[in-house]
């Protein structure tokens, strides 16, 4: 028996793949329906609300939670906590998530990570392992398309033709987007996701020493560089640094004194000696 925890916001994007789940012939599939309210907007009650009927509709089981984290949230904190509720949804369960992320959601992340001065990881956007997205080669008119054909209601969120969130204004300024571009940048994620699994796998095998070369790292490529640095403090401390963590912690390994220690992120530091590095929590 394969657990799923589907998570359904009330949004047309979530009500389809929900019927497709519902509706689906693959067997030996148990499926629980996850609704996060986050208290920012007036009616996020009559959302939950929703989705509970939309439970009982396909006799699933339910599970909600309500956090009142009030207007004035961010994007992200609002999308952090709603992963974590996620999470813990899944782990009760013994569940893998899954999320209605389409083909436009993947254009919108990759063009707002351009926006921010992303590297190159910033194209391998919505790939993560305990995340299952199956509408990523959907188009949101195919979506919308499948609710109409199959007369599915859903709840529309107000603030999704607010522009003062970024990612409304760039879905809005992202209309007119040609065919063959939407097709090309879902096709460099593809390729991008693919190379960094890859990367990822070789930076692993060569950052298995609790100490480093400090020599190494300053005559490295500063790509590989970065990127082997970025490796050695997930896999020592657990911790995923950001890209400008990675370029500040490069620069300490070049210049700091021995016995200095420098402070990547809170609690997660470099310790040195003449020759070499550690990265300790």
């Amino acid at each position: 028996m394969v657990n799923y925890v589907v998570a359904v916001s009330g949004g047309v994007d979530s009500v389809v793949l929900l019927d497709m789940f519902a509706k689906g012939s693959i067997p030996h599939v148990k499926l629980v329906i996850a609704h996060f309210d986050h208290g920012i907007r007036d009616e996020s009650a009559d959302d939950a609300m929703f989705v509970h009927d939309l439970a009982k509709k396909y006799e699933l089981p339910f599970e909600t939670k309500r956090e009142d984290l009030g207007k004035g949230t961010s994007e992200e904190l609002a999308r952090n906590r709603r992963y974590t509720f996620l999470r813990d949804v899944a782990k009760k369960h013994d569940a893998k998530i899954v999320t209605a992320h389409h083909a436009d959601d993947v254009v919108e992340t990759i063009t707002i990570n351009l926006m921010r001065g992303t590297g190159w990881r910033g194209l391998a956007v919505l790939d993560s392992t305990d995340i299952e997205r199956p509408l990523l080669n959907k188009r949101k008119s195919e979506i919308i398309e499948y609710a109409r054909m199959n007369s599915l209601e859903w709840r529309e969120d107000a603030t999704n033709s607010d522009t003062k969130y970024l990612r409304n204004d760039i879905r809005k300024k992202l209309t007119d987007l040609d065919i063959q571009t939407h097709q090309l940048l879902c096709l460099y994620r593809d390729r991008q996701v693919a190379l960094r699994k890859e990367i990822d796998t070789e930076a692993r095998r060569l950052i298995e020493d609790s100490s480093y070369s400090r020599y190494f790292f300053i005559c490295s490529p500063i790509v590989v560089a970065e990127e082997l640095l970025r490796a050695a403090i997930i896999y020592q401390v657990g911790y995923r640094p950001t890209r400008p963590q990675v370029r500040r912690a490069l620069h300490a390994i070049k210049t700091f004194y021995p016995q200095k220690i420098y402070e990547i992120a809170s609690g997660v530091y470099l310790k040195f000696t003449v020759t070499h590095f550690s990265v300790e929590k």
